[in-house]
């Protein structure tokens, strides 16, 4: 532009110079443009891909804590701290790629271009915009603590409302909806008043901003025009200064606001980190190694163990399971009957002692590895909302068609079934709230025979069948149960009545241990229990 201006200003107008720089400035227009073309496609790629990476490693992580973790932390507040990471990772290298790196080549080139007219004015901008970034970065620095709490009242009203959504049977039933819609009129209140706060003092960040600039750009100018009134300088300079002015004007309120933007990001990132990255309470070790599966003995060595702020569970427990015995565990509710499945499936660690399977402690051996070899049927059965299908097959991805089928027959799905609207191919729903408790629970006990893992751990599996379906599932568990190493929680003795071993726990103690007909003689805890039942009662 300046040699333009420079030409133009000279006496002879037929100069074909003119056409030269007009050309030369117009050919650097267009690469200017193919370059922010070309950054736009490379930095889509890099943005998406960096979303995709991040939220696929904090997955990885966040479903490698404990059960307990999750009961502590609601679902949708967990899936929103994911996802609002993963953006603001993206937003902080959007911001790198087209808002902060081209105002910095801007500066570098005006300095180099300032200097050629008069280094004076060159080291004056250097010195300006010093001054200028360090105020607003202080005043940035300030703004991450209102970030901060903007994003966790944020994540705090998704988990809400999310909690809200997954449980409308019970805000339906009980008539709670306009007192949810109060509930959620005040958090979503206190997540406004948040994000108005940061928001205000952004704005104020840009008010400080703009003066400073204005009154570079006004200085810089009146330089220039005086260094020409005084002959220091061309016409073309004064153009080239104020050009370059306007420019760096522009550039570096995109930079600093990009820099406070991207200061507020990381805000959101280390908020959302503070719950989501924090260790695993139950990990593998530096060495460990893949379990390697046996006949299935299982061996409890001197174990204490006990929930955080609670009384211990265990104190110095020992139990041993010989390969291929069936034990049933029974006992009244919070003996720990369910926290000893917790312990063999290394759902949690034992505060002292060790537990051993086939010889190998099992926090010595890799966790997946570990329950490859053990097939859980829980008391209350998890179903993802996919196909009928596609959760029994959970039990074993590879599994044939025919497979699947066999032991969907064996735990006597196949009845329920046939009469879903759309068969195998029919949605469960969230957490399979189209079938009944009973139903969910056989597609638990068709995922553990489809499993065939030679350790069986059974927490009341058969509590949500009626008296008939029970009895069709205890001929399949028969099945299930022949060779292999099997543990069953139960609060119905019937169950376990005829399991080659019984072991009753009070208190985190085992008080007695040995089969149906022996406890029963004993006339100890597990014949009163028994007694209890026959009248009626239900324990446990």
């Amino acid at each position: 532009m300046k040699l333009i201006v420079d030409t133009m200003a000279g006496n002879d107008r037929s100069s074909r110079l003119i056409w030269q720089w007009l050309g030369l400035f117009i050919a650097l227009i267009a690469a200017e443009s193919a370059f922010w073309r070309l950054s736009g496609w490379l930095g889509c790629r890099a943005v998406v891909s960096t979303g995709v990476d991040v939220r696929l490693d904090l997955f990885r992580h966040l479903s490698g804590h404990s059960l307990d973790y999750f009961s502590e932390h609601m679902a949708g507040s967990l899936g929103n701290r994911v996802t609002a990471t993963a953006g603001a990772t993206g937003a902080i290298l959007g911001t790198m790629i087209w808002k902060i790196l081209p105002p910095c080549v801007d500066f570098i080139g005006a300095v180099i271009v300032l200097v050629t007219i008069d280094w004076r004015m060159a080291v004056t901008l250097i010195l300006f915009v010093a001054v200028m970034a360090a105020v607003i970065g202080g005043f940035g620095a300030r703004a991450r603590p209102l970030q901060q709490q903007f994003a966790e009242q944020a994540a705090k009203v998704g988990g809400e409302l999310v909690d809200v959504v997954s449980n409308i049977w019970t805000v339906q039933s009980f008539s709670a909806r306009h007192r949810e819609y109060e509930r959620l009129r005040e958090a979503f209140g206190l997540e406004a008043k948040a994000q108005r706060r940061s928001w205000l003092y952004l704005e104020k960040v840009r008010t400080l901003h703009d003066l400073c600039l204005w009154l570079m750009a006004g200085s810089m100018l009146i330089w220039a025009v005086e260094a020409w009134r005084a002959g220091h300088t061309m016409a073309g300079d004064v153009v080239v200064i104020s050009a370059l002015t306007f420019r760096i004007l522009h550039g570096s309120r995109e930079l600093a606001l990009s820099l406070v933007d991207a200061s507020q990001q990381s805000a959101v990132i280390a908020e959302m980190l503070k719950v989501v990255a924090i260790p695993h309470a139950v990990a593998d070790g530096p060495q460990a190694r893949d379990f390697v599966p046996g006949p299935g003995e299982i061996c409890l060595h001197d174990v204490s163990f006990s929930y955080p702020h609670s009384a211990p569970v265990f104190s110095h427990l020992s139990l041993r399971i010989p390969a291929g015995q069936r034990v049933g565990i029974v006992g009244p509710s919070g003996a720990g009957k369910s926290t000893l499945i917790r312990l063999i499936s290394r759902i949690a660690d034992p505060g002292f002692g060790r537990v051993v399977i086939d010889g190998q402690p099992i926090t010595e051996v890799r966790l997946e590895s570990l329950r490859q070899a053990i097939a859980v049927v829980p008391q209350d059965i998890g179903l993802l909302h996919r196909s009928v299908m596609e959760n029994l097959r959970y039990g074993r991805p590879d599994a044939t068609d025919d497979e699947v089928k066999a032991a969907a027959h064996e735990a006597h799905c196949d009845t329920f079934i046939a009469d879903l609207p759309q068969g195998c191919d029919t949605l469960v729903g969230e957490h399979g709230i189209r079938l009944s408790g009973g139903q969910r629970q056989r597609i638990g006990i068709a995922r553990a025979l489809l499993k065939d893992a030679p350790i069986l751990l059974l927490d009341e599996a058969t509590s949500a069948l009626d008296s008939q379906s029970e009895s069709e599932i205890q001929a399949a568990l028969i099945r299930l149960m022949h060779g292999r190493t099997v543990i069953a929680v139960a609060h119905r003795l019937s169950t376990v009545a005829s399991f080659d071993r019984i072991v009753v726990i009070v208190g985190g103690r085992v008080v007695e241990d040995g089969t149906h007909v022996q406890l029963r003689e004993q006339r100890g805890v597990y014949a009163k229990l028994w007694d209890l039942q026959a009248e009626g009662f239900e324990i446990g």
